[in-house]
């Protein structure tokens, strides 16, 4: 069996397809679900973020899982075969395993050493885990990468490369200002509370800012996110909880605005912040008109690993019209927004509304494109060879374990026959003298075994090593069952692959 992953990125993909495509919490679960119900894969675990979906698999066969898992992806993602196979990228066995490392290093972020990118893999491995759709060989793989993720920000400074999404978001919106000096006192309204969103008020608290609005759909979970913030002691922050309906209002007080919420359409429209700012929106035809929808109350996805239950959607009026904007004027900034989510919660016309500046996901990423590399970024390449290097050798070597262990086991139950027999022709043996026989033969039989044992351990751990194990098997005529049933002991382990 061989690793496999198939997936996008904002690497890859525009952000238009990358937000059609997103995975709510029970799509991801019938993917995993229908991944292994699928011939070629035996494990499956899917990594979806806010700007990537990554599918793995063990599968036996590589053209065949790479079709199976590209068809199962656009299946679960509502975006065609046809128009998301070009944005698709395939990695296939220490590939794969670079792959997830340099991911969970943060070398494939949008903000390249990000460190959000862990907890993230963490959810993914514990998502596998829960629906018994990560065995051994994922198990090993999400386990490694989140210790290589934590080695490359423990022994480099990776973190200095970039910052969280959060933090480059403000720095964006701070438009080349001090962030802590541009939000100092100003007035923030976070729409979501989930780990994103709080990620955002966690982050929104220490920079300065004066009050911390939170709005959710459940109640609770926003009064926990306040209760959270006030006991900060390295911030003083006045927080609150409001409930979505508040929405309108809070607009009215705001200076900054972060969105992160698992709704499908759009959180704030142009129509509701123009009505916030009270801006009058003119409806000649020539100009460029934005449509303002308004999601159904109860249409919420969970938003990746982001996000959790419960983000509603507000849209201002209950009824859609058809509005057009003006063009962003060069006053002042009245309203700062930074839309965190995927699909998107705030409307892409927000930025030409006067007074309003918008940083969102597609900005992000066109911002960070140009942002310098630093030196760090290079030893922790290194760290990833190395560890991709360590990981292979360790995998190949378990693949050998159990012949070995069966290796073993046959041996004990040749020796145990032969004391039985030897029992029989010589009953009047003591217990002393048989004990001695009996360890006698075992020695014989441990010395025999050690050094081939030991040798094809080791050169099982190297490229191309798989070899010895069948050869080993071959060799002692060991029955293929026993081996299998010494793999599937190893699997069913309850303590194996947790943290």
């Amino acid at each position: 069996m061989s690793l496999l992953v198939v997936g996008l990125s904002h690497r890859s993909a525009p952000v238009s397809v990358l937000e059609r495509a997103s995975l709510a919490a029970d799509t991801q679960a019938k993917l995993l679900q229908d991944t292994l119900a699928a011939e070629p894969a035996t494990e499956a675990a899917v990594l979806a973020t806010c700007n990537r979906i990554e599918l793995y698999a063990d599968v036996d066969k590589f053209h065949a899982g790479v079709a199976e898992l590209s068809t199962l992806l656009a299946q679960h993602s509502g975006v065609g075969l046809e128009e998301l196979t070009p944005y698709l990228y395939v990695h296939y066995e220490d590939r794969a395993v670079h792959h997830l490392f340099s991911v969970a290093c943060g070398l494939d972020s949008m903000v390249v050493g990000e460190g959000q990118i862990l907890g993230q893999i963490k959810d993914a491995l514990a998502r596998g885990q829960e629906l018994h759709t990560a065995g051994r060989l994922l198990n090993d793989l999400f386990q490694q990468a989140l210790r290589v993720g934590k080695r490359a920000h423990s022994e480099t400074g990776i973190d200095r490369a970039g910052q969280s999404l959060v933090t480059f978001g403000l720095q964006q919106l701070a438009a080349g200002a001090d962030p802590a000096l541009w939000a100092g006192g100003k007035r923030a309204l976070v729409i979501g509370a989930g780990s994103m969103s709080s990620l955002a008020a966690a982050t929104l608290a220490r920079t300065g800012v004066a009050e911390i609005v939170v709005a959710n759909r459940t109640c609770a979970r926003a009064d926990r996110l306040v209760e959270i913030l006030q006991q900060g002691d390295d911030t003083a922050v006045r927080a609150r909880a409001v409930e979505m309906s508040a929405v309108g209002d809070e607009l009215t007080r705001a200076d900054i605005v972060v969105s992160c919420t698992g709704s499908t359409g759009l959180v704030l429209t142009a129509d509701a912040l123009a009505d916030a700012l009270g801006v009058t929106l003119d409806a000649a035809p020539e100009a460029p008109a934005v449509t303002a929808a308004t999601p159904a109350p109860d249409d919420v996805d969970q938003h990746a690993a982001w996000v959790e239950n419960g983000s509603a959607a507000y849209a201002g009026p209950a009824t859609p019209r058809r509005v057009t904007v003006p063009a962003q004027s060069t006053g002042p900034v009245r309203l700062a927004l930074l839309d965190l989510a995927m699909p998107r919660d705030i409307d892409g016309a927000a930025h030409r509304i006067a007074g309003v500046r918008l940083v969102d996901i597609e900005s992000l990423a066109e911002a960070s494109a140009d942002a310098p590399m630093a030196a760090d970024v290079d030893r922790v390449r290194t760290i990833v060879s190395d560890e991709v290097a360590a990981f292979g050798a360790a995998q190949r070597a378990a693949h050998v374990a159990p012949t070995v262990v069966a290796l073993r086991t046959m041996a004990a139950d040749v020796v145990a026959g032969e004391i039985a027999r030897l029992d029989g022709r010589l009953p009047d043996l003591d217990e002393k003298q048989r004990a001695e026989i009996t360890q006698t033969v075992r020695r014989v039989v441990d010395k025999l075994l050690h050094a081939p044992t030991v040798r094809v351990k080791q050169l099982a751990s190297e490229p191309g090593g798989a070899g010895y194990a069948d050869a080993l098997r071959e060799l002692f005529d060991l029955d293929p069952q026993t081996v299998a049933a010494v793999s599937r002991a190893d699997l069913n382990d309850p303590n194996r692959g947790r943290s």
